[in-house]
């Protein structure tokens, strides 16, 4: 169906989201022409029938137009809309669900310019290299301002948000180079915030990864800078500090102050490090000073990563250290449990309360 619509009214389509976006809009279109035509066909058929001085019959109307059928049309063009709403509903809420195996890439933007960088280490500024027929789950965040991730052959757009993690993700299915823009008014040299993605065969991408220079991946750099910033001080497992363990986090539900509940992922582990008291898990003291300021949104991202996906190590040192006196879990949790909900970064220096 999207084939219906000539190729010089819309942009080029390079992804599988593409394919679905322009369903939908062909459909709408043919929907509306259908619409136009008939309005358009009545009035003007109403127009020369009831003219001034025809012999049209101005009488009673006839017997099919009844509230029966005013009802009807009125149920057809409902039972349209709700039709149009779930297959444009189902299309976009698939954009934020990222096939579980997606290539993972953090875009950081800020004025003016597109920072990306992949989970292998590959970093780049204002280009993005993927391979053709693999998904890509984009993690986006902003440095300043509200900006605004586009790439039109792609049908993609997706705020990138300065304080917040944004997602989605595409499928790109042809090779070539393809414009990235900032569709969000971002200051002076705004429109000057252009970029490209790189689609190439996956034995090229192969080539181009390893000709890169030889980097840390995110989570290696977030293990870095756990260190660094003091986080191992309040919860590696040997710390004094009775801090909640981050071994076996990710995806956790957890509970918190007020009888409610959240489930550990990027957003809710950045606003532990940037907010810690908004969201204080139960049994813990909201001690735990920001670091909004003190990191950058990079930092964040490569802490998270390392969170994520070094969970499997963190257990396997907090099960290798621990102590059987020790207990870093809160009032009635066992330390024998690392997956505990109650451990969550909520508070690096958290106390037990009595």
């Amino acid at each position: 169906m999207g084939n219906l619509i000539p190729a010089f009214l819309k942009p080029e389509s390079a992804s599988v989201q593409a394919a679905k976006v322009d369903m939908i809009f062909t459909g709408l279109t043919l929907i509306s022409a259908g619409i136009v035509a008939l309005v358009i066909g009545l009035v003007v058929t109403f127009a020369i029938r009831f003219r001034r001085g025809s012999r049209a019959n101005r009488g009673e109307l006839p017997s099919l137009v009844s509230s029966e059928f005013e009802i009807g049309w009125t149920a057809a063009t409902l039972f349209v809309f709700l039709f149009i709403f779930w297959w444009a509903t189902s299309i976009e809420i698939g954009a934020y669900s990222a096939p579980k195996d997606a290539m993972e890439v953090h875009v950081v933007a800020k004025q003016w310019m597109w920072k990306t960088q992949s989970a292998s280490g590959a970093r780049e500024i204002n280009e993005l290299h993927v391979p053709v027929g693999a998904p890509v789950r984009l993690i986006l965040t902003s440095q300043d301002v509200i900006h605004s991730f586009y790439i039109p052959a792609f049908r993609l757009k997706r705020d990138a948000l300065p304080y917040q993690q944004t997602e989605t993700w595409f499928q790109a299915t042809k090779t070539g180079s393809f414009h990235l823009l900032c569709t969000e008014f971002c200051g002076t040299d705004h429109s000057r915030m252009l970029g490209r993605v790189i689609v190439m065969e996956p034995q090229d991408y192969a080539r181009w990864l390893s000709a890169q220079p030889e980097r840390d991946g995110l989570a290696e750099l977030g293990e870095r800078l756990f260190t660094a910033r003091g986080c191992s001080g309040c919860h590696d497992a040997g710390s004094k500090v009775h801090a909640p363990s981050l071994a076996g986090i990710w995806g956790q539900a957890v509970p918190l102050e007020g009888n409610r509940t959240a489930t550990v992922d990027e957003a809710y582990l950045r606003d532990s490090i940037l907010q810690p008291k908004r969201d204080v898990v139960v049994g813990y003291e909201p001690i735990m000073p920001s670091y909004e300021g003190l990191l950058t949104d990079g930092e964040i991202q490569s802490l998270v990563a390392y969170i994520r996906l070094g969970t499997d190590k963190l257990d396997l040192i907090q099960s290798l250290s621990l102590e059987p006196s020790q207990n870093i879990c809160a009032p009635g949790q066992s330390s024998a449990s690392p997956r505990s909900p109650a451990m969550v970064p909520g508070a690096p220096a958290q106390t037990p309360r009595p």
